[in-house]
């Protein structure tokens, strides 16, 4: 594994901050306590004591030969474990070991390359290491950790003009809260008078509008792309997908996202940013359950999406929700409605024994899928590639 490659700023941004620093102040003796400073009018620089820089370790360290070190500070605990959440990482807890000034390390072989969330069990109690790269998954602060190959480069920092990500409010009026929408814009869009086609792009469950950036690095893979002449420069609108009313009964979906989305956020979007209207310049997209909203509302609002994307979703043209069997029959009005279809999933989540017979029965009748798969469990790696593979044939 390249040097280069470990080194890659991006393998260190996560959403409590972007630039990590590598030392930190050291205080070698406790501030006096009040009551010693006998009234005094005294400076910040007169009680406290002096400080130190010392080197700050990092929490998940990728060795050369892909081996991962994992560091957790309690020192007054009496046992600490790390663990995986399965497939690439394994569930089995790897016991650590204690050092004198309370830092407790492991040493782990046999990960797969690939985006890995996992826990930390402090004397029987899951805990976030505040040390780690965290985000948000499972519906609760996690940490992660990637363990790249050199193939990763797409979804890296580089040196190349950088798009923004913005913070959109906006209300919703199904069920009457302030919903949070990011918004990447392409590089260049202040300064230029074009308007753009819009990619709106949902999580999976448990996540949240954050995934995509954090988790994702979906701004980072439209930089690079885009700085290659790869995509066309665009807007993608990152969604919280859980629209709740009070009293509402638990269902597949959480919540009519639909309404929120079509009549709450696009109209917002359009209506402050420099966008095409027609169908044939918006796009709707997403992984896992938000792949099956994607589709769901692709399908339901045909007049407004002339692309979707369905990312480790399988391909259910059916559900107890809805029927689009019949519609699927008619592959010429299909082909006339959708400009794209992408579908896509990891070779060990389903994909080739699910998915694929799927969109092959599909394809028999003359419905046009473009599908894409590549070795890798239900995890972000899996979703970034979708994503680059997606946005390259995206709106062209």
């Amino acid at each position: 594994m390249k040097k280069e490659t470990l080194e890659n700023q991006a393998l260190r941004t996560q959403i409590l901050i972007f630039d990590p620093p590598e030392k930190k102040a050291v205080f070698k003796s406790p501030p006096p306590k009040r009551d010693n400073l006998d009234g005094k009018n005294l400076g910040f620089s007169d009680v406290m004591p002096k400080a130190e820089l010392a080197d700050v370790k990092p929490a998940v360290q990728v060795l050369e030969n892909g081996d991962v070190q994992f560091r957790f500070y309690a020192p007054n605990a009496q046992k600490v474990e790390v663990a995986g959440w399965g497939g690439g990482f394994s569930r089995e807890r790897n016991p650590m070991v204690k050092d004198e000034e309370g830092w407790w390390s492991t040493t782990v072989s046999g990960i797969l390359p690939g985006f890995h969330y996992h826990d930390y069990f402090v004397d029987g109690n899951r805990m976030v290491n505040p040390d780690g790269l965290c985000g948000y998954g499972s519906f609760y602060g996690v940490n992660f950790f990637d363990l790249p190959t050199d193939e990763d480069e797409f979804w890296f920092l580089k040196d190349v003009p950088h798009g923004d990500v913005r913070m959109e409010y906006y209300k919703s009026s199904v069920n009457g809260r302030t919903k949070c929408a990011w918004v990447y814009t392409p590089p260049g869009y202040d300064a230029e008078t074009d308007k753009y086609p819009v990619l709106y792009i949902q999580h999976g469950v448990g996540e949240n509008e954050t995934g995509w950036i954090w988790q994702g690095k979906l701004n980072l893979i439209a930089d690079n792309l885009i700085s290659q002449g790869k995509c066309k420069k665009l807007l993608i609108v990152m969604n919280s997908g859980y629209a709740f009313t009070e009293g509402e009964d638990p269902v597949f979906f959480p919540g009519d996202f639909d309404a929120e989305l079509t009549k709450d956020c696009i109209p917002y979007i359009e209506g402050k940013y420099r966008v095409l209207t027609d169908k044939h310049n918006r796009a709707v997209a997403g992984l896992s359950l938000g792949s099956i909203q994607a589709l769901f509302i692709a399908l339901k609002h045909r007049e407004l999406f002339g692309s979707v994307g369905v990312f480790s979703g399988g391909f259910p043209i059916k559900r107890p929700e809805y029927d689009y069997t019949d519609y699927f029959n008619d592959a010429e009005r299909v082909n006339s409605d959708f400009d794209l279809i992408f579908v896509s999933g990891g070779d060990n989540e389903g994909f080739l024994q699910g998915t694929l017979p799927a969109i092959e029965k599909l394809r028999a009748r003359g419905v046009k899928i473009t599908d894409y798969h590549r070795p890798g469990f239900h995890v972000w790696d899996v979703w970034r590639y979708s994503a680059y593979e997606m946005l390259q044939k995206l709106f062209m």
